[in-house]
């Protein structure tokens, strides 16, 4: 094969070879099923080395231009046929299976999915959009690099180990690091009481499995975390909203609804809720853990952000006051450090660890096991801790700068409450305001936000909207406020 090279050119002598045969394919001069030399052949006939030729034939055949067969040599490749435009289109309903047309009502899209279908409706192909509506914080504060080198020494230390399924509680080194981080934080723990999960939506998950069944009662906080009311929906729960304000949920009216309701569950955010940033008094946490005691009513403790303050004193975890085993105790890596992670825990004494972990085997075996042995190598160095004080650092001014320019332009009759930590940012628009009609105007200005319809279990909250600080540097957050401003005053 007569390949024309250059040897002075900058571009390499493999891809100049890819490129050749590339082009001869495209023009028809190499047909499908038509022989190439040999890597060693193709080499000698060029004078190149056998390495660059090999690297050529690599290139292509992942593109899926050529390939080998053993034994025999290697080919042109028939060109990768589309499908047709008619099985691209949607089909007609009733060309679908039967199977498929007769499968069971399920519930509505989760919040998420219809988020998405919003913005994409609303902002359309908007490149400068702004999206203060995520439920994670920055990624690019991510420490890719430090990362990087501890799972590499990770694979270097243990090496086929690191790619089997692992314990199916979770590698008992990471389990042991995050009974001492709990201890510290006041919160007594064994390493046996930890469940390491695939992120904290499969700890709710599975809690709900193995404590409740269709048609039970759950008592959450009204606003809440709208992940949390999928997963509760999907499992074919009552949700029975207890109303929040500046000091978390109202204990005080738990009572009655235990009464009216016999929930099996309570489920809370105590630390920074979501979506509305409060934390609870710590004379409503003992009232509440009082209450569960005396009713006999597990607790779902969902601590996501319990990292995140700013300023002001810590109150206690309700594990941490919990002294016969009331609290089920969440938690998860993905918040301080990457969602993509994948890595929660469950915090249970007594006999429900064992159910737990009996759902957990069925669900996914486990969790990374190369994951979480990067994780604990991770955290053991130090280089959580460092990141975690950095990030506090991070968001402590982006919340200032969301703080300042939310003072500064918004028209009267919105208000908000300064959050000491966390995420989120709630604000409650003037009255006969539509979070949810505000949003596609605001969409449209480039801007978003999360509607508070989506974080109530049985309707409302359409005055209310959830904003995120931590996804967006200052100079985005003050232009963000700014069009949400401008959307405020165009549907006042």
């Amino acid at each position: 094969m007569r390949i024309p090279i250059d040897r002075d050119s900058q571009v390499p002598l493999y891809k100049q070879i890819v490129a050749f045969i590339r082009a001869s394919i495209a023009a028809g001069s190499l047909a499908p099923g038509d022989k190439l030399p040999s890597s060693r052949q193709l080499a000698a006939g060029l004078g190149v080395n056998r390495i660059t030729a090999a690297n050529a034939y690599a290139e292509l055949e992942a593109d899926g231009l050529i390939y080998s067969q053993q034994g025999s040599g290697t080919y042109v490749a028939r060109p990768f046929a589309p499908p047709a435009e008619s099985a691209q289109s949607s089909p007609d309903p009733g060309d679908w299976p039967l199977w498929q047309q007769t499968l069971p009502p399920h519930e509505k899209s989760p919040a998420l999915h219809i988020m998405d279908e919003m913005i994409q409706t609303c902002a359309g192909d908007r490149a400068d959009v702004i999206f203060l509506h995520h439920g994670i914080p920055d990624p690019r504060l991510f420490p890719v690099d430090e990362f990087r080198k501890v799972l590499q020494a990770v694979i270097r230390r243990d090496g086929i180990e690191a790619f089997g399924y692992g314990d199916r509680a979770g590698y008992p080194p990471l389990r042991k690091t995050i009974a001492h981080i709990l201890g510290q934080e006041g919160i007594p723990t064994r390493p046996e009481d930890v469940l390491i999960t695939s992120g904290s939506q499969q700890a709710i998950s599975l809690v709900i499995q193995v404590l409740l069944r269709p048609g039970d009662v759950i008592l959450v906080e009204s606003p809440t975390y709208s992940g949390a009311l999928d997963i509760f929906k999907a499992a074919g729960l009552k949700v029975i909203g207890v109303p929040v304000d500046e000091r978390g949920m109202q204990v005080e009216a738990v009572e009655a609804l235990i009464a009216a309701h016999a929930p099996k569950l309570i489920y809370t955010i105590p630390n920074f809720q979501n979506p509305t940033g409060t934390c609870l008094s710590g004379h409503r946490r003992r009232s509440l853990l009082a209450l569960a005691a005396h009713y006999n009513i597990p607790v779902l403790e969902d601590d996501f952000v319990g990292d995140l303050r700013y300023e002001g004193r810590s109150q206690p975890a309700l594990k941490a006051l919990d002294t016969s085993g009331q609290v089920i105790y969440i938690s998860t890596f993905s918040k301080m450090l990457a969602p993509g992670l994948r890595v929660g825990y469950i915090l249970a004494n007594g006999p429900v660890f064992e159910a737990l972990l009996a759902h957990k085997r069925v669900t996914d075996h486990a969790t990374s096991n190369l994951i979480q042995r990067t994780l604990e190598s991770y955290i053991t160095v130090g280089r959580y801790q460092a990141h975690l004080r950095r990030a506090c650092h991070v968001y402590r001014r982006r919340r200032n700068a969301m703080l300042a320019a939310l003072q500064a332009q918004l028209p009267s009759g919105v208000q908000f409450s300064p959050p000491h930590g966390g995420l989120f940012l709630w604000l409650r628009l003037p009255p006969g305001c539509s979070s949810r009609e505000l949003f596609q105007i605001a969409c449209r200005e480039g801007v978003t936000f999360l509607p508070g319809s989506f974080c109530y279990p049985n309707g409302g909250g359409e005055e209310y909207l959830r904003l995120t600080f931590a996804a967006a540097p200052p100079d985005q957050i003050e232009t963000g406020i700014q069009r949400l401003v401008a959307s405020i005053r165009r549907q006042g």
